[in-house]
This record gives C-alpha cells, sequence and structure tokens, in this order.
C-alpha cells in the first residue's frame, strides 16, 4: 500500500493547480474513504468466480445504457464481470470528446497507471482517464483532467455515487496492490451490438464507432483486454508486428502487422454473423418505414422482403 499511497498523495498535492474539467482539489488528508475494505459481498462473489481480490481489472463503460462494468481476471486467465454499476451521471451526448470545455464524457481506450488515481478529490474519489491518449492526441484533440468520480456531478466526466465509486477504486487499489500496473477502461457510447450499430448508422459519429467496436468485438471474443495500438490516427487492435522492433506511432504508417491466427478467424465468423444481423435490422427499419397505418402498405412492404426475413416480418408487426 505504501507505493500506491504515495504515487496518489503526490497527484492530490499537484491537483491543487488543476483547475479544468472534472479535477478535484485536496483535503489535506490522505482520509479512509480511499483505503475502504473491498466489500463482503464482492469478496464472496470473486471466491465464487475464481478471483482474489489482487486478480488484475478492467473496466467497461456504456454512456446510452448508464453502465459501469468491472471485469476481474479468474484462475483460468479470461475476465468475468464482477460487478454492474449504474453511472449517475455522464455529460455531453453520444459520440467521443473533441476539445476543452466542450463538456463531453470521452470514448475510445484508456490506460489507468496508480498515479492517475486521487484519493483526496473534491468529488470524494476518483480516478484520471488520461485523456486525451495516442488516438485523440494524432487528432489535434484537447481535455484535460477527465475522471470518472463520485459525488453524481459531471463536467466532462463519468459520474457515480460516492458509494459505487467506493467499490471500483478499492477493486483498482488492490489490484495496483497486487501487482497489476495499469487497468484498462474501454469507453463506449452504447453497447456495441449489430442492433446498436444499425438503429445509430445514420450517425456522424458511425465510422468511430464502427472502429472502437473492433476492440469491443475482441473482448467479447477472448474475454481479454484488447492490446490497443495507434497508427495512421486510428484504433489497431491485437495487432502483432511482423518485426518485432517495428513501432507503432499514432501518425504513421502501420507496421506489417497481423492478428494471432485463431482470433482472426473467431472475428471474421463474428463480423460475418454481425453483418447479416446488421441487414436484417435494416429490412426491418425499411418494412417500418413503408408503413404508414394502412394494412395494405404493411402487406406490401412485407412483400418486397427476401422469403428468410420472417423474424423481421413478425417484429414490424408489434
Amino acid at each position: 500500500m505504501g507505493s500506491l499511497r504515495a504515487t496518489v498523495t503526490g497527484l492530490a498535492l499537484a491537483s491543487v493547480m488543476a483547475v479544468a474539467g472534472c479535477q478535484g482539489g485536496v483535503d489535506g488528508v490522505f482520509g479512509a474513504k480511499a483505503n475502504r475494505p473491498i466489500p463482503a459481498h464482492l469478496k464472496k462473489e470473486m471466491k465464487a468466480k475464481g478471483m482474489t481480490e489482487a486478480s488484475p481489472i478492467m473496466v467497461r463503460l456504456f454512456k446510452e445504457e448508464n453502465v459501469a462494468e468491472v471485469w476481474k481476471q479468474t484462475d483460468k486467465g479470461e475476465y468475468a464481470m464482477l460487478a454492474e454499476y449504474e453511472i449517475c451521471a455522464w455529460s455531453g451526448k453520444l459520440g467521443p470528446k473533441y476539445k476543452e470545455g466542450d463538456k463531453q464524457a470521452p470514448e475510445g481506450f484508456y490506460s489507468i497507471k496508480p498515479w492517475q488515481m486521487n484519493p483526496n478529490s473534491d468529488y470524494y474519489l476518483s480516478f484520471n482517464l488520461g485523456y486525451p491518449n495516442a488516438y485523440d492526441q494524432s487528432h489535434n484533440r484537447t481535455g484535460s483532467h477527465l475522471m470518472v468520480h463520485g459525488a453524481c456531478s459531471s463536467a466532462g466526466c463519468y459520474s457515480m455515487t460516492d458509494e459505487r465509486i467506493a467499490e471500483i477504486y478499492a477493486l483498482a487499489r488492490e489490484a495496483f496492490e497486487g501487482g497489476q500496473t495499469e487497468f484498462q477502461v474501454q469507453a463506449y457510447p452504447f453497447r456495441m451490438t449489430a442492433e446498436n450499430m444499425a438503429r445509430h448508422k445514420d450517425d456522424p459519429h458511425f465510422g468511430f464507432w464502427k472502429m472502437i467496436k473492433q476492440g469491443y468485438d475482441h473482448f467479447e471474443i477472448t474475454k481479454r483486454p484488447p492490446k490497443v495500438d495507434v497508427c495512421e490516427k486510428r484504433y489497431v487492435f491485437n495487432q502483432v508486428a511482423e518485426d518485432e522492433k517495428a513501432k507503432f506511432r499514432p501518425s504513421g504508417a502501420c507496421p506489417d502487422a497481423a492478428m494471432p491466427e485463431s482470433l482472426a478467424m473467431a472475428y471474421s465468423r463474428k463480423v460475418t454473423e454481425d453483418e447479416e444481423i446488421f441487414r436484417q435490422v435494416l429490412n426491418k427499419q425499411e418494412v417500418k418505414a413503408k408503413w404508414r397505418g394502412d394494412p395494405q402498405d404493411l402487406v406490401a412492404a412485407k412483400a418486397s422482403l427476401a422469403p428468410e426475413e420472417g423474424p423481421a416480418e413478425e417484429a414490424a408487426t408489434e
């Protein structure tokens, strides 16, 4: 605990100079709130799932669903969801953050190191997302002190109740003490299902969401946090460079690289399945768009679909 305490205390003292975003100030005391033990119900859940308090963690955030998930590594090496929390408030609307002052909560992939933990936040407890990351910087995006914190109040951050952030903070603290050097936060506009992607196909952020969905899918397949790199100003996931010395440079050309064969095959299958679901959802939307209340119009719209679209036809009549 000593090394982590010294690190986060140093961050808290430095935060006296911070004036932007959701960064909290210093309360002058390294409070007991930062040392609260992991609740008994979570310890029981860990034991049942083959986890320990020291097991590495990962966090997923979903704006539209107002959900924060904490995943933990099991004794089999894969991650399983340990806890789900309601997000009390997030700032802005669906879509990534672009610039300082736009009050947007970030979307993308972020790494949290011990020094980003703040036990002395004005917002009870917090950790800094590390925005802008390499991807954000390659697009000249600006912003600072974007946090996940307590106090149920947001100005560009993800806000939890004090009780919820205390549990998340304790889980992160124990993972760091157990040897994890950083944990991944995946921030999404919504659960990146084919159905949701179809629903948002006309959104100006669709291209960005399609890109980060690749990382979402990789985690869904492997149940392990994806290896995240940035090159050619885009995210790439689980890519292994042919030349071990090659670098992934955010604004530079991507090196010759490929994902492991087993993952590539599984991902290809998932893409094919999602494309079919996406098509079916669009067909359903087309039926609904053609029908304006006249039963004859509905019959005509249904007839325009291929025979295999039976499920879509049933959904259109609901």
